[in-house]
């Protein structure tokens, strides 16, 4: 046998793969990181901010590319942008993701009753201007509970700026406030008086917290941690605070006499929607769900075996639904 032709057939893939290593794979790295879109983990960081907004300073988080379509993350009672701790990184890969706390809520400013007005008007003036602060012109809004009546004013009032619609038990519909837990709230919005007020003061205490996190949910001692309650309680129970929640409660009358005028921008403009609803809620029930068919017939329905905050139990699958969704309905 030829052993100098043995030794070069042996050597010739060697050499052939260090000629790749050291020649082609340097081109065709630098090539690829400059045509596919680059997500570095800082963008994708969380980070937490604080801006003034009419006097008030108002907090939120941000993560995901400033260049990428943005998605508004609006919370809901009596929780804080905290809800969406496990949702925003999820997102951030390929949005740019906003979450606020409202005036009187999580990290934002708690101004006295008698300097600011606690009503769903006055907080979604406040996040419509923390968007033009941020210069956000256009956006996805995820709503849930007390998210919908925020969200569904700035889409009313700027149609042209939303690009999409998550709703996860947040609600426009007569059907989705027709059902005992709001009995007690409706006789406050007829007569507004002490004795009505003193029977909603429960729903602020941490029995009726922890109530949100578990009713409805299939194993919360598996999928909530009761830091989630205990910290929406602790929030409640800051000087003032509840006699804000009453407010509020009153407040939220203002919202049904206005499902008409949003039920017409959903049929008028047709924002892509995506529903996931906990079907197992006993404040927004899933008969509160399915009207938006009605207006929005391309809506996506989905109806999760779980509770209020579904985020805390099918957090995942929620997520990769909506990269699905907003994947598909969002223009970059």
């Amino acid at each position: 046998m030829n052993y100098t032709k043995f030794k070069v057939a042996v050597q010739m893939p060697v050499l052939l793969a260090t000629l790749i290593a050291t020649f082609v794979m340097p081109v065709y790295e630098a090539t690829a990181a400059t045509t596919a879109p680059q997500t570095t983990q800082n963008e994708t960081a969380v980070s937490y901010h604080t801006v003034m907004i009419d006097g008030v300073k108002v907090f939120y988080r941000e993560a995901g590319p400033k260049n990428a379509p943005t998605v508004l993350l609006l919370h809901g009672f009596p929780t804080s942008s905290h809800m969406f701790r496990n949702l925003i990184p999820q997102l951030a890969d390929r949005y740019h993701v906003i979450a606020p706390d409202y005036p009187g809520y999580g990290q934002s400013e708690q101004p006295a009753m008698d300097k600011f007005k606690y009503s769903f008007d006055n907080l979604a003036s406040v996040v419509d201007k923390l968007t033009a602060e941020l210069g956000l012109t256009k956006y996805a809004i995820y709503v849930q509970d007390y998210g919908a009546p925020v969200g569904y004013r700035l889409a009313a009032a700027h149609p042209e700026k939303i690009t999409a619609i998550v709703v996860q038990n947040g609600n426009a519909y007569q059907e989705g406030i027709d059902n005992p837990f709001w009995d007690p709230i409706k006789a406050y919005w007829k007569d507004k008086t002490e004795a009505n007020a003193a029977q909603l003061r429960s729903v602020l205490e941490v029995g009726a917290t922890k109530w949100q996190y578990t009713e409805g949910f299939r194993d919360p001692a598996r999928h909530v941690s009761p830091d989630t309650w205990m910290l929406d309680q602790a929030y409640l129970d800051r000087p003032g605070n509840k006699d804000i929640q009453v407010e509020l409660f009153y407040s939220y009358g203002t919202n049904p006499p206005l499902y008409p005028a949003w039920q017409a921008y959903f049929r008028k403009y047709q924002p892509p929607m995506l529903i996931v609803w906990g079907k197992n809620d006993k404040i927004f029930p899933a008969a509160g769900a399915t009207p938006y068919l009605r207006d929005l017939p391309e809506a996506e329905l989905h109806l999760l075996d779980t509770g209020h905050f579904a985020l805390e139990e099918d957090g995942e699958e929620i997520g990769k639904l909506m990269h699905n969704f907003l994947d598909r309905k969002i223009k970059r």
